[in-house]
């Protein structure tokens, strides 16, 4: 039987990738079911709870993994932030945007599978703002402790800024 690497040692380079972009889509499907669940049992208050307590934790474990994957150092930047938010699993899964200009890093989610899948269904948009606060700013700090990140456009507060994308955050080192 095999475990661990050796399970994936017979692919070629392409069918990993290829893997590792479905098991994205996968996590981002996985994280509908449960939110869904707990919306339609128990209410949206009640789902956006626990989606922001999830990403709180979540969220400061995948940094970790991330940064050492990448070998950052504990000041690695913006330029470290900026290598490192795209390996995210939600942002692989997305059409994503992410531009370093002066001082300020960019960072967009163009199209959102999570609000493309909600409208599909007829389903109102996810008020995802609260629980991504925690998603990105935590994620952020751990990368970099300095790392300040605002939110510039993310629903239900959308502005005139994010026009064209589902969210746009900006960060700056403090």
């Amino acid at each position: 039987m095999l475990t661990g690497r050796e399970l994936y040692e017979g692919f070629s380079k392409d069918e990993l990738i290829d893997l590792l972009m479905a098991d994205s889509r996968n996590i981002v499907a996985m994280d509908g079911v449960w939110f869904q669940s707990v919306e339609r049992d128990l209410g949206m208050d009640a789902a956006m709870h626990h989606d922001e307590e999830a990403w709180k934790r979540y969220t400061v474990t995948e940094a970790r993994r991330i940064k050492k994957f990448l070998g950052l150092s504990d000041n690695s930047g913006l330029e470290g932030l900026m290598k490192a938010l795209p390996l995210r699993m939600v942002d692989r899964a997305n059409n994503t945007s992410c531009e370093l200009i002066g001082d300020t890093l960019h960072y967009k989610i163009v199209t959102c599978r999570v609000q493309e899948a909600r409208s599909s269904k007829g389903m109102p948009l996810h008020p995802c703002k609260s629980a991504a606060v925690y998603e990105y700013g935590y994620f952020a700090r751990e990368i970099d402790s300095r790392i300040k990140c605002e939110c510039v456009s993310c629903y239900p507060d959308l502005s005139e800024e994010g026009k064209g994308c589902a969210c746009y955050w900006r960060f700056t080192i403090e």
